[in-house]
């Protein structure tokens, strides 16, 4: 809802500003789409990693209480 409002903050202020960001904002999530793609890979990659290493101490501690 901020975003909004300063878009529209903008708007008043520098419409032709407003409107070129109004166009390129698609553009840039367009282009930034498969970086955050590759990061949710690598923070997979990481993850399994950590789990990897950590399950001969999780096999050791034995079975939680409950």
């Amino acid at each position: 809802m901020m975003t909004f409002l300063l878009w529209l903050l903008l708007l008043i202020f520098c419409w032709p500003l407003a409107l070129l960001a109004l166009i390129l904002y698609p553009l840039f999530w367009l282009i930034l789409l498969p970086f955050r793609l590759l990061g949710i890979a690598v923070d997979g990659v990481f993850e399994f990693l950590r789990a990897l290493f950590m399950l001969p101490a999780r096999i050791l501690r034995g079975p939680r209480a409950t």
